[in-house]
């Protein structure tokens, strides 16, 4: 996933990673490959992940040999990541907008492009 999300950035391509990445070294493994990188992390306790979980990930890592991260996996938070969003109580739109504002501050993204 780094090295495609690499390749689309050094073509002009915003990238955002939707992922899991359970290891420190992962994450930063994907900062090294991509210069303008933005850690957000988002916290949110076990149960609430398990209550939302659409696709039934927790409910099959449960009863399946898997590697879900929380679960039979171990999660290594970030040291100091960009933006911490607490998942379990903050308001999506108010999250939304502290990312950009880390966006805008690092000059990854412009105001105009905000204006869209």
């Amino acid at each position: 996933m780094i090295w495609v999300g690499a390749l689309l950035v050094s073509h002009g391509v915003p990238v955002v990673f939707d992922a899991t990445a359970n290891r420190r070294s992962f994450r930063k493994g994907a900062a090294v490959a991509i210069p303008r990188f933005v850690e957000v992390y988002v916290h949110c306790p076990l149960e609430v992940c398990m209550a939302r979980d659409p696709k039934g990930i927790y409910r099959s890592g449960r009863s399946e040999a898997s590697s879900v991260p929380g679960l039979q996996a171990s999660y290594e938070p970030p040291e100091t990541p960009d933006v911490v969003v607490q998942g379990d109580r903050e308001d999506p739109e108010l999250a939304a907008s502290r990312i950009l504002a880390k966006l805008l501050e690092k000059g990854y993204i412009s105001v105009n492009l905000m204006r869209r």
